[in-house]
């Protein structure tokens, strides 16, 4: 079984991608639906410089992310890169109710979006309601970016499909440095930064 190289609590029995799997089978698709066997999990894991996931994180997790996407693969995927990048991976939801039952249980201080969900193009509305409410920093995920609203439901960018894990590390260092200092770097390729980070107000706060 994968072992990452953190510390063991709360959650952390469940290893890199065992959460997803979890939440997606919780959620009522099985999991022929997407093709994959659950031998698929435990295999050995690596990341793109070809060393097992995790073993690049020598620290405690310093932020709660949430997913809401609604592809198992690709959500699996994410986690895998979100937690090898030092991040606390909280849940993954595939609709609005679930996402706000994550958020609502978990409160993460970032949440990566997909536009389009089971429910329809309810992403926009996840990312309003999340940021007006819990002050999360939001990211969305799309192969559309004409989908998102103009003034981004509050949303710090977006991130292009199909993504890679170079991006998601840079995303992720981006949101970072946003939510823990509250300071805007600069933004990362293939990451559509939010117009309103271009002009924002003295604290920065999304809106």
């Amino acid at each position: 079984m994968l072992r990452l190289a953190r510390p063991v609590f709360r959650r952390r029995h469940l290893f890199p991608g065992q959460l997803i799997w979890r939440e997606f089978l919780a959620q009522s698709e099985p999991i022929g639906h997407w093709g994959v066997g659950l031998s698929a999990i435990g295999h050995k894991v690596v990341n793109g410089s070809g060393q097992p996931w995790g073993s690049r994180v020598a620290h405690l997790p310093d932020l709660r992310v949430m997913i809401v996407e609604d592809q198992a693969l690709l959500a699996m995927e994410l986690e895998l890169i979100l937690a090898d990048s030092g991040c606390d991976v909280v849940g993954c939801a595939m609709d609005r109710a679930g996402a706000f039952a994550i958020a609502e249980r978990d409160r993460p201080d970032l949440a990566f979006i997909d536009v389009n969900l089971l429910d329809g193009v309810t992403g926009p509305q996840i990312a309003r309601r999340l940021v007006a409410e819990q002050g999360t920093a939001v990211v969305f995920l799309t192969a559309n970016l004409e989908q998102i609203p103009d003034g981004f439901s509050g949303a710090l960018g977006a991130v292009s499909k199909p993504f890679d894990e170079q991006t998601i590390r840079a995303v992720v260092q981006f949101a970072r440095q946003f939510i823990l200092h509250r300071t805007v770097g600069d933004a990362p390729r293939r990451f559509r930064l939010a117009p309103w980070l271009t002009t924002p107000p003295e604290d920065i706060a999304p809106h």
